[in-house]
């Protein structure tokens, strides 16, 4: 069994976090609510953080970025429109199913597409610290639409 036979791996083994238990004592940008579900503090993670996020209808956040983390916005509900670049001067939208990465230290800005439902998705970064720099950023009037695609997946008429 090597290394892991003395280990209690009922202390320090799988955790479940309740739903309802989540955590809003977490760094915030105006316009969403964030809660943490797994981080050191709540579970033991050392290399990641996890959490919900709620975007009310119509709203919109600050724009802001994670320094060095990378993310993954995974959308429940809703409709996502994100806006990103040094003048928010990128958009995209995702629905539910659809996954988002946003790169380290990218500004960027969340909304909610709907004017009637609210927005729910769940975060996970790359760290287990919950690192958020608020910007103060005058987004451009009229941001290039950027079709979602990697290399793999064109498309359709496109190059």
């Amino acid at each position: 069994m090597g290394e892991t036979a003395d280990i209690d791996w009922k202390e320090n083994g799988v955790r479940v976090i309740p739903g309802d238990s989540l955590d809003s004592n977490t760094p915030q940008t105006p316009g969403m609510n964030r809660a943490a579900a797994i981080d050191f503090a709540r579970a033991g993670a050392q290399k990641l953080w996890a959490g919900t996020v709620h975007i009310h209808p119509d709203a919109k956040t600050g724009a802001h970025h994670h320094g060095a983390l990378e993310s993954v916005i995974y959308v429940l509900r809703g409709r996502a429109r994100m806006r990103w670049g040094n003048t928010l001067e990128f958009v995209a939208e995702a629905g539910p199913g659809d996954f988002i990465f946003v790169p380290p230290y990218v500004p960027h800005q969340e909304i909610n597409a709907s004017a009637t439902e609210t927005l729910e998705c769940v975060l996970v970064r790359s760290d287990n610290e919950a690192v958020v720099v608020n910007l103060d950023i005058a987004g451009v009037e009229r941001p290039e639409t950027v079709a979602w695609v990697d290399p793999i997946h064109r498309i359709k008429g496109a190059g």
